[in-house]
């Protein structure tokens, strides 16, 4: 399969990919290039076709909601067909609901100022440096190293998806992607390279293609939301909605049993996340024959660490501490504890990635010649168009809020659906939560649809405990697009994973989930006697 012609340079193309490429970037066969023209040309006329048709139906609800409606439909189809980059689709959204009177500019812009953006600003710095110095190469390679676990490509990424689970039970989700992407991206460059040295692909393949690198980044993504799920303190939705169920029902969840009830369904989702991905992206290699071997070649060939990669390993390492501390907090002290409120009010994810990216710039590698780990320059290389992209998305979800289109959603559907028992209305919240977490982040889903769905509870005359803590635990189950979470919006950043192989991995697993929840959740709760 190899062929002639220049021959590509792994660690290069993972450094510098570009996550939003036009057709002439890419190298696709003619069938992937007849369906590309075609999805994106379609985008071109269906996205303002899907706007304006909706902005005239004759419909019983608030203008500003059916305007802000109109223009989400028109920028999901954007998102989906791509026929200009992501991040521009977002833009033009935006630019619609000011330019047709649903915000002010300044409203609309504001949410580009939350703690997330600076998170993803300071963990793709801290990213660069890893990857620029070949400290994920050294990660990668320890991992690898690992009994039985580098013999083959299925364990690797099952083994990694583990990891990533268990980090991100205590850790945030975004924090736990973010330390780990580097590291998932070391590992890929060491399997393309093996790929290439044996003639597995041609000389001028793009390691960024790989289905194997598509797997192990989704794995990394998918398993941080599932993670996530297993303590109150994963993920701000489970924050969130333990606050609202305890503040509507005066019954509190404490932190075993919600571990208790989480537990089963994060295991069989793992289990599902296991199958799933490595079916729907086959790794180009199963055994990887001889990598013990080239694993202790290599990782002699990398020396002692140098200078740079000690400054990254402190700055890494301190910001990963200062990330974890509030949860260590947490279960020693709970969260109620004045102690947690303090530290965890303090040391924001945003605010701890900008200080631990800062330290790169002040870290020396030759302080004679006034040399410091990272420059500007290389800081200007991190991915932009995603921090883009994940400021719309927050913008759309506080919209969302705000106008009340939300809460229209759902009570009207709850209303046409004739809502009456509890799995009904479980499985409506279920729906309705993973439903707007694709569109906005999941933070904003939990927000958004648990205060929708204690009120139509209440209404039809049910404790709604059980739909309420469904509507929690699903709204960390988006998995289609790059909005739907920050790290869905940071593995796709890496250039790793097409959008389309996202949605056809994310459909699944979203339908997956909501099964999960639906049949699972009110079984365990019956059985430990939570909310009774």
């Amino acid at each position: 399969m190899n062929s002639g012609g220049p021959r590509t340079d792994v660690d290069q193309a993972l450094l510098g990919h570009a996550t939003y490429r036009s057709l002439g970037e890419q190298k696709l066969s003619a069938t992937e290039e007849r369906f590309e023209k075609a999805r994106r040309t379609t985008g071109m006329w269906l996205a303002p076709l899907v706007t304006v048709a909706f902005l005239v139906l004759p419909l019983d609800m608030d203008g500003t909601q059916q305007t802000l409606a109109a223009v989400l439909l028109g920028v999901i189809v954007l998102w989906v067909t791509e026929p200009v980059p992501i991040p521009v689709g977002g833009l033009i959204g935006v630019g619609a609901i000011v330019l047709l009177g649903v915000v002010s500019a300044t409203d609309a812009l504001s949410p580009f100022g939350s703690p997330t953006i600076f998170t993803f600003v300071g963990a793709f710095i801290l990213a660069q440096a890893m990857l620029k110095y070949g400290l994920a190469r050294r990660f990668a390679f320890r991992i690898l190293s690992l009994p039985g676990v580098g013999r083959s490509t299925f364990r690797l990424i099952v083994a990694f998806g583990a990891i990533t689970c268990l980090l991100s039970a205590f850790v945030s989700n975004t924090a736990t992607v973010a330390m780990l992407l580097p590291t998932a991206l070391g590992m890929l460059a060491v399997i393309a390279k093996l790929l290439q040295d044996r003639g597995l692909v041609p000389a001028d393949f793009n390691p960024l293609r790989l289905r194997v690198g598509a797997a192990l980044v989704l794995m990394l993504a998918y398993g941080a939301s599932v993670g996530g799920l297993l303590t109150p303190v994963g993920t701000p939705p489970n924050l969130i909605g333990r606050g609202l169920i305890e503040e509507a029902t005066g019954q509190r969840i404490s932190f075993a049993e919600w571990v208790i009830t989480a537990l089963p369904i994060c295991a069989l989702m793992f289990v599902a996340l296991a199958v799933v991905l490595l079916l729907v992206n086959r790794p180009e290699i199963r055994e990887i024959e001889g990598v013990e071997e080239y694993v202790r070649r290599e990782r002699a060939a990398l020396g002692s660490l140098s200078r740079a990669e000690k400054n990254t390993l402190v700055a890494f390492g301190t910001t990963v501490f200062l990330w974890i501390f509030p949860g260590v907090i947490a279960l020693f002290a709970g969260t109620e504890s004045a102690l947690y409120t303090a530290v965890s009010g303090r040391l924001n994810e945003g605010i701890v990635a900008v200080l631990g990216a800062a330290l790169l710039f002040v870290l020396p590698t030759d302080w004679g010649k006034r040399e410091f780990t990272l420059n500007w320059s290389d800081a200007a290389r991190i991915d932009w168009g995603t921090i883009v992209l994940f400021g719309t998305g927050i913008i759309f979800g506080s919209l969302l809020e705000e106008t009340g289109l939300a809460r229209t959603i759902g009570s009207s559907a709850a209303s046409a659906l004739g809502l009456s028992s509890v799995f009904a209305i479980t499985a409506f919240a279920v729906v309705l939560a993973v439903v707007v977490s694709e569109t906005t982040s999941n933070t904003a889903s939990a927000a958004v649809v648990v205060p929708i769905i204690i009120p139509i509870a209440v209404a039809a005359g049910i404790n709604p405990f059980v739909p309420a803590l469904a509507a929690t635990f699903a709204a960390s189950f988006g998995f289609m697009l790059p909005v739907s979470t920050p790290q869905n919006a940071i593995a796709y950043g890496s250039g790793v994973v097409p959008i389309t192989t996202m949605i056809r991995s994310g459909l699944s697993f979203d339908v997956i989930g909501a099964i999960l929840i639906i049949l699972l959740l009110p079984l365990l709760i019956g059985m430990t006697g939570i909310g009774g």
